[in-house]
């Protein structure tokens, strides 16, 4: 609108006119703006400055290291409840254990016989049979399952390339997640003996440790063996961890990653069977899987346990490199 002279009118009545006119006319809000508000405005504006620090594109203040800390990752997959649920089962497995002597057959607290004959002759002898009876499936599968799933799940819920863009560089996101499912894994091997013992303390007592060749371990000895026994089971099954990891980051399937991995233990164990192999069976990754029993002795021979833990950190390594390459050159698009 405009008047005679052609100067815009926005919403200003006019004093002469008739009722008539003052009420055809469209009457418009007036917004006042503050010149200084305005101002004040730019200055801000100005001082805002967005600047880069190296050749990667990375603005002032960033930095890569800090970003997905290992405490707020860790307490993500705690909260999960497939953590607490195989968690739960690690505690429960001990008391199922020892309902099954307590309400079998058992013929009493026996000082000969294999592994599972001296389950019941005392508390570390108790740990032993736990652990033998975990060793072959149960332990492998636990490693499996949170190095298997740690990458691969994060692609099944289309979250990884949010991760990846926020930014988070692709070799700081493996080695956190690695990380944080070799912890899991740790608490998961030191859960289940811990139970065992005290398990064991309650209703065998705190007797020797007796190993199926008749050599008897004090007590206080065995808790040490047992210890040594967690640890090496820890470093032998870096290879599962490695294998598990590298499916994770070639597939977007976790249950195919943490099967794989699986498969390819049981494969490992039933090869391990065949004696027509010969001294091949010495290069096989579970060959060496339960050289932590010659700790249940009064001579106790390294050398078993050394191999183990040679061929177990190859393995780890080869198959570790190769999930890190895998992933640093993927396409991720979910």
């Amino acid at each position: 609108m405009s008047d005679n002279n052609g100067r815009a009118d926005w919403g200003v009545p006019k004093a002469a006119g008739t009722e008539g006119q003052r009420s055809g006319r469209e009457t418009l809000t007036t917004v006042h703006t503050d010149p200084g508000a305005i101002n004040d405005m730019v200055a801000s504006a100005s001082r805002e400055h967005i600047g880069h620090t190296s050749s990667d594109g990375s603005i002032d203040g960033f930095v890569s290291g800090k970003t997905l800390p290992l405490r707020v990752e860790l307490l993500r997959q705690l909260r999960r409840r497939r953590t607490q649920a195989l968690l739960g089962f690690l505690v429960l497995l001990p008391f199922i254990l020892w309902a099954a002597f307590e309400f079998g057959d058992d013929g009493g607290n026996r000082r000969s016989g294999g592994f599972v004959d001296l389950a019941t002759a005392s508390a570390p002898n108790f740990v032993v049979f736990v652990l033998f009876a975990a060793g072959s499936f149960l332990l492998p599968m636990i490693v499996a399952l949170f190095f298997g799933d740690t990458i691969a799940s994060e692609s099944s819920w289309s979250s990884l390339k949010y991760l990846l863009s926020m930014p988070i560089p692709r070799m700081r996101l493996l080695k956190q997640k690695a990380i944080t499912s070799g912890l899991l894994s740790l608490l998961a091997l030191v859960l289940l003996p811990l139970v065992a013992l005290l398990v064991g303390v309650i209703f065998y007592g705190t007797g020797e440790a007796v190993s199926p060749t008749g050599d008897a371990v004090p007590f206080s000895d065995s808790l040490l063996a047992m210890a040594f026994a967690v640890l090496y089971l820890a470093v032998h099954l870096m290879w599962v961890a490695a294998v598990a990891l590298f499916l994770s980051v070639s597939t977007d399937a976790p249950l195919g990653a943490v099967g794989g991995a699986v498969l390819v233990s049981i494969l490992s164990q039933i090869l391990d069977q065949i004696t027509a192999l010969g001294d091949l069976r010495d290069y096989l990754p579970t060959h060496y899987a339960f050289a932590w029993s010659d700790l249940i002795s009064t001579d106790i021979d390294w050398s078993a346990m050394t191999e183990g833990a040679f061929s177990a950190v190859c393995y780890a390594a080869v198959f570790g490199l190769l999930a890190a390459r895998r992933f640093a050159r993927k396409d991720i698009t979910s």
